[in-house]
């Protein structure tokens, strides 16, 4: 077996490669990233396994803080709002989409664990000898592409199982089964994510899970560092921040668009999360030419 530097080498060799400006690769479900500022960003992501091979980054969900460096993995398994500081540039990671589809058959080899109210959606860890390998060998394919076909869910399935035999196992379990936490707080998260801009209650939210209200409120809270109505308003702001990118002279418009009522509120609450009033914000972000970290469809790698 191979040593981790020398592993980590090729890897960043194989990004630097083949990474292009929307993530993705020949390979369904595989994204790599290559990003030289170290401005902060605001994202929505989905669930994803990325693997740091150069630099790193420190996210904040909730009041929760996780950081992961170049040799460490970040596992995420469900939607979420979160802010990621690059701790250093460039920064080079691999992500694997992770698909219930992919995991369930691996999950029914485990053991059976006991897990509460559910591990939280947010998890690192350091990648050892045999997941770098595995990760090295899946980014060759890319050079090979008449093997992809054969090859690529062969090896994605040892990334995956690698993963669910490690210590951050129980997390990604949740993933591939049916009936966990994560599984019916997630149909609460996707309707937060599709109507963010209409009145919530959390006992609607509780009886679409499927839980009792104080059920409910208890393992989103676990999963996702945040009760319902702080999820609901972290992707308001973000979405509103990417509205004001394109409409920076109506501040008021975009704030009754993504849910508020009172613009003294939403200019509140803006100012709180992003550091600066909505319209001053936006003005900087179209004299720095930032783009819209939600445009378009490509997945945006935590």
């Amino acid at each position: 077996m191979r040593a981790t530097a020398d592993l980590l080498t090729e890897i960043r060799r194989l990004i630097t490669t083949h990474a292009r400006p929307d993530l993705r690769t020949r390979i369904d479900g595989l994204l790599l990233s290559r990003v030289d500022s170290a401005a902060p960003d605001y994202s929505l992501t989905e669930p994803l396994l990325v693997v740091m091979a150069q630099g790193g980054k420190r996210l904040l969900l909730g009041d929760q803080v996780h950081e992961y460096r170049a040799g460490h993995y970040l596992l995420v398994t469900a939607d979420l709002p979160v802010t990621g500081h690059y701790l250093d540039a460039p920064s080079l990671g691999v992500g694997l989409v992770l698909r219930p589809s992919a995991i369930a058959p691996l999950v029914l080899e485990t053991p059976r664990a006991r897990v509460g109210a559910g591990p939280p959606a947010m998890a690192t860890g350091v990648a050892d000898v045999d997941l770098l390998d595995a990760v090295a060998r899946l980014l060759r394919l890319l050079d090979h592409p008449a093997d992809v076909p054969v090859l690529a869910p062969l090896v994605e399935r040892e990334i995956l199982w690698r993963v669910l035999t490690g210590p951050a196992g129980g997390v990604l379990r949740q993933i591939g089964l049916a009936d966990s936490g994560l599984s019916h707080v997630n149909r609460a998260i996707r309707w937060l994510r599709d109507n963010y801009a209409e009145p919530v209650r959390v006992a609607d939210l509780a009886r679409l899970a499927g839980m009792s209200p104080s059920a409910f409120h208890r393992h989103f809270r676990a999963i996702t560092a945040m009760s319902p109505v702080q999820f609901q308003k972290r992707i308001r702001l973000q979405e509103a921040r990417s509205l004001l990118a394109a409409r920076p002279g109506d501040v008021a418009g975009v704030g009754h668009l993504v849910g508020y009522d009172s613009p003294s509120q939403f200019n509140r609450e803006y100012r709180r999360l992003f550091g600066e009033p909505p319209g001053r914000d936006a003005a900087r972000l179209r004299a720095d030419a930032v783009p819209d970290p939600r445009a378009g469809s490509a997945p945006h790698l935590p």
